[in-house]
């Protein structure tokens, strides 16, 4: 009767080492099918992994990477761009650590940073329609965000002129991402200019509804924004393309609460967690993607500063699977029906 969530599948950035089975996308497939995961996700920031300008211009190695997934035992599930689309946009406060996700040549230089970041996008549309994808995944980068908190009291027309801004430099992508059939989901994230349903908004407007801007549905970080993650969905669902399953807890006290006092990540009042072992509502969630049509990946990125990644990954799998729905294939109540009956229609109601 509908559409049903993919899965379990698992985003890759994470568990990505220089050492065997971690160091070679072959290696690390493997690996994730033995823990049941039926897709991966690819960083294709890593270049252990994957080779994002080969990708681009070359069917054959693309071909090759499909079948090095499937001889394993998955499926690609998306693309992520995270640290690239990161650099579409950066406050210069941010200029000296974002350098670090860029190669040496453009370090120092935040236009020429900002060009290759742009190029690497552009590059991803063409490699996922080159290996049959559709959609995938990034972050926005961030102008605004040094700005959050209004103290002092910000200039008019900042936060207006830092989304025109984040419009103008998305838009000539998200046309490349249509022309060839793809879409970029952006986890919604503090640390970037879109965190929320009131900034998506806000950028929405920007880029005039454009169809290939879509949402990384991820529900950690809405809860340690104490947001409510279930009605979002209710709000979002027609843009939600993808779907990061990560865990979190929140635990505010006398001390610290959403900002957690620039404590490390063990001592924050919110703080994300292996799947099960915080406080996001996952059953209703896959029940309320799975009502409203959603039938893509469910994806685990797993960030934990409890639990090793090799737990955290081997228990993803079973939770993620658990937790999908088989849609039905016919009304519950469909015992108790009948044809229709237009005379018998009409005299129920007195016609």
């Amino acid at each position: 009767m509908g559409a049903q969530i993919k899965g379990p599948g698992l985003f890759l950035a994470q568990f990505a080492g220089d050492e065997a089975p971690f160091n070679s996308l072959g290696g690390i497939a493997e690996w994730a099918a033995g823990l049941g995961y039926k897709g991966v996700q690819i960083p294709t920031f890593d270049g252990r992994l994957f080779d994002l300008a080969r990708a681009a211009d070359s069917q054959d190695y693309c071909d090759e990477v499909k079948g090095i997934c499937a001889e394993a035992g998955v499926e690609i599930t998306e693309l992520s761009t995270h640290l690239q689309g990161q650099l579409v946009a950066v406050n210069p406060a941010y200029d000296a650590a974002f350098d670090a996700f860029a190669p040496a040549e453009v370090h120092g230089n935040p236009k020429a940073r900002q060009a290759w970041a742009v190029d690497q996008m552009m590059k991803a549309a063409i490699a996922s329609k080159r290996l049959g994808l559709s959609h995938t995944v990034s972050f926005s980068g961030a102008l605004a965000w040094p700005y959050l908190y209004p103290w002092p009291q910000r200039p008019p027309g900042l936060i207006e002129e830092a989304f025109a801004e984040l419009a103008r430099r998305w838009t000539p992508i998200f046309d490349h991402y249509a022309e060839h059939g793809q879409d970029i989901g952006f986890e919604l994230h503090p640390g970037e200019d879109l965190h929320d349903g009131a900034t998506w908004e806000m950028f929405l407007d920007g880029v005039k509804e454009h169809t290939a801007a879509r949402i990384n549905y991820d529900p950690s970080h809405f809860l340690l924004q104490q947001m409510d993650y279930l009605a979002f969905i209710d709000l979002y669902h027609d843009r939600i393309s993808t779907f990061h399953v990560k865990d979190a807890e929140f635990n505010p006290d006398g001390r610290q609460g959403v900002y957690s006092g620039y404590q490390a990540w063990a001592n924050r009042a919110g703080r994300f967690r292996s799947l099960g072992d915080g406080q996001v509502d996952f059953s209703a969630i896959f029940s309320k993607l799975t009502q409203y049509g959603y039938d893509s990946w469910a994806v685990l990125e797993w960030e934990c500063c409890i639990k090793s990644a090799e737990q955290g990954a081997a228990e993803g799998a079973p939770f993620i699977a658990a937790h999908l729905i088989e849609v039905p294939k016919r009304a519950f109540d469909d015992f108790a029906g009948a044809e229709r009956d237009e005379a018998q229609i009409k005299g129920m109601l007195g016609l």
